[in-house]
């Protein structure tokens, strides 16, 4: 016998290697456990980024990829990441500075691989159901930490964190509950009752999270933004109105009922009078005063910026001792925007502004995976204000991987499309 009874031979292993069906699922194996990885690790999204993109080589068929580079919604966001190469050559900054501002727009290539990848698969729903998963047990760790801290992984975690911090917890949360409106009215309007009630009591949990255990700023403004897009996408007046009524009214239940989501609100109007007051260091406080330092940094080199990796030396140069908010020294703005303006200028804001109209223009269609992409994009561009977050890995790989499989899915049905139709004209 060439093999021990239950594992393929050498000649069954060879033709597996040869084979691009193999080669092509592999790569669906790995994307989906990439997205189950994203809420838990950093370092696995890494490596099962790099042998995502290793699992294209073997058969890659360089001519649609080509057809894919073309495309706007893959040039932006490669514009984006050879800026941030060039801009290396007038910062100021040292070289290990420069070349680390390069790392956190790599990921952005990322992004036509999955076109390409995801045109050819037909397992991308695979991708985002094992991140829903994924996030359905994050809330149940969550819950969990939240009754027994010493659980968290975390050394030093704040209340109801496993891993990682409630900004990333809040971003994958009010995804997934916004996310799952769409199917939910699906499946109402279909008359399929009992699944519509079970993901509905998944959406709850995600919510009841976010307000009784882990409460974001950034979620709680977000939320109703994205809630406000579905309705107004998808559901006539009268619906938008009963929900409006009804969201308001829950809102205002859960208001009474919890001190986290009360705590919370009420750090937006403390935390901005003390930093008014020069009281101490704020969250809100050293928002506004990075914002404020960043517009000056923009308006001395308002074309091309100070360079890639300059904002830390900016903010070194501009500390001052006379208030505690002006002294703080950050290699981030906390605002997409600024992070860019700084460091390449309105041609980097240019470039940002065409890739995220792009891609909201790419799910402009009705359906599931439109919903999923145009969400992705719409939660990115809003949170942005608060966060750089194409840049910060983790709600940069949520938008590389939420924008990417649910693109290549939609140029995949449109592909169908089109042969169809070519065929019918035949």
């Amino acid at each position: 016998m060439s093999a021990l009874a239950g594992h393929p031979g050498p000649a069954l292993l060879a033709r597996r290697w040869r084979d691009p069906a193999a080669w092509r699922t592999t790569g669906d194996v790995v994307a989906i456990l990439l997205a189950a990885a994203l809420p838990w690790s950093t370092s696995l999204v890494s490596i099962l980024g790099v042998v995502m993109l290793i699992t294209m080589v073997p058969f890659l068929d360089l001519d649609r990829l080509l057809q894919i580079l073309r495309r706007p919604i893959s040039w932006a966001p490669i514009a984006m990441f050879v800026l941030a190469l060039v801009g290396t050559l007038w910062s100021d900054a040292a070289w290990g500075a420069r070349l680390y501002a390069i790392g956190p727009a790599a990921k952005l290539l990322v992004l036509p691989a999955l076109f390409y990848h995801f045109q050819r698969s037909e397992r991308g729903l695979w991708v985002f159901t094992a991140f829903l998963v994924s996030c359905v047990l994050m809330v149940v760790m969550s819950t969990a930490v939240a009754f027994n801290p010493s659980l968290a992984l975390k050394a030093n975690a704040d209340h109801g964190i496993f891993v990682k911090n409630y900004i990333d917890q809040g971003q994958e949360f009010s995804l997934c509950a916004v996310a799952l409106a769409y199917p939910i009215a699906q499946l109402v309007r279909a008359r399929r009752f009992g699944a519509a009630v079970l993901l509905t009591a998944v959406m709850f949990a995600f919510l009841a999270n976010m307000v009784f255990v882990v409460v974001s700023r950034t979620a709680l403004v977000t939320i109703p933004i994205l809630l406000g897009v579905f309705g107004l996408i998808h559901l006539k007046w009268r619906a938008n109105l009963l929900i409006a009524v009804g969201a308001i009214l829950v809102g205002l239940a859960a208001w009474s009922v919890s001190p986290q989501l009360q705590s919370k609100v009420a750090t937006f109007t403390t935390q901005y009078e003390g930093y008014r007051n020069d009281q101490g260091i704020t969250s809100i406080g050293e928002r506004l005063e990075f914002w404020r330092k960043s517009l000056r940094f923009f308006a001395d080199a308002p074309l091309i910026g100070h360079g890639s990796g300059s904002t830390r030396h900016l903010f070194e140069l501009a500390a001052s001792g006379s208030n505690v908010s002006s002294s703080q020294v950050v290699g981030n703005p906390h605002n997409q925007t600024l992070n860019v303006a700084v460091q390449w200028g309105t041609v980097g804001i240019i470039i940002l502004y065409v890739m995220w109209a792009v891609h909201l223009l790419l799910f402009r269609g009705d359906g599931f995976v439109p919903w999923i992409g145009l969400l992705v994009v719409v939660q990115n561009i809003f949170t942005s204000l608060f966060n750089s977050h194409i840049f910060d890995f983790h709600e940069g790989w949520m938008y590389v991987i939420g924008v990417g499989v649910a693109g290549g899915m939609l140029m995949r049905a449109n592909s169908k499309v089109e042969d169809v139709q070519g065929q019918a004209v035949a």
